[in-house]
């Protein structure tokens, strides 16, 4: 069992922020260290606190490490994406030789990076690069004209 010594101050944040900080991740582990403030044992505080065990060890472990701000900090793991150190030769080549489809512009980019990625990866990189799809369509012929002077009162009759 972990033994924490908590302060006064320390507990008296633990009960505020449990229902008034704005990110609930950090409301849950202020109530989770609030309970272990009370000295219940860690598997009522892991009911109450609907965590797992590894979790509420995680989180009096930070509490350890860097305190109350520590325990406050929000951090999600967001890699970035191996082509954008190529963003701007992308987008050049891109704009100069603008590609008919997806997996067109996939095995441009492949040849461009040497690096290759699927189809909805691609996707992905090109709206986050601001490129958008624009569907093609057939230009309306003209070769029904005369049929439409000729027959115009029954023209939209189906037959």
């Amino acid at each position: 069992m972990i033994q924490i010594n908590f302060t006064t101050e320390d507990i008296n944040i633990f009960q505020r922020d449990r229902y008034y900080h704005p990110h609930p991740h950090v409301m849950r582990k202020m109530e989770v260290l609030f309970l272990k403030s009370l000295n219940l044992p860690h598997d009522l505080i892991c009911r109450i606190g609907s965590v797992s065990p590894n979790t509420m060890r995680s989180y009096f472990k930070e509490y350890i490490e860097g305190g109350i701000e520590k325990v406050q900090e929000i951090n999600f793991y967001r890699p970035k994406s191996d082509l954008a150190s190529y963003t701007s030769s992308i987008e050049a080549y891109l704009n100069e030789n603008p590609p008919t489809s997806i997996s067109q512009a996939s095995s441009m980019i492949a040849q461009l990076t040497g690096i290759k990625r699927g189809i909805t990866q691609t996707r992905s990189f090109l709206k986050s690069l601001g490129f958008s799809f624009r569907k093609a369509g057939a230009i309306p012929s003209k070769a029904m004209t005369e049929e439409k002077k000729r027959n115009s009162e029954n023209f939209w009759i189906k037959n």
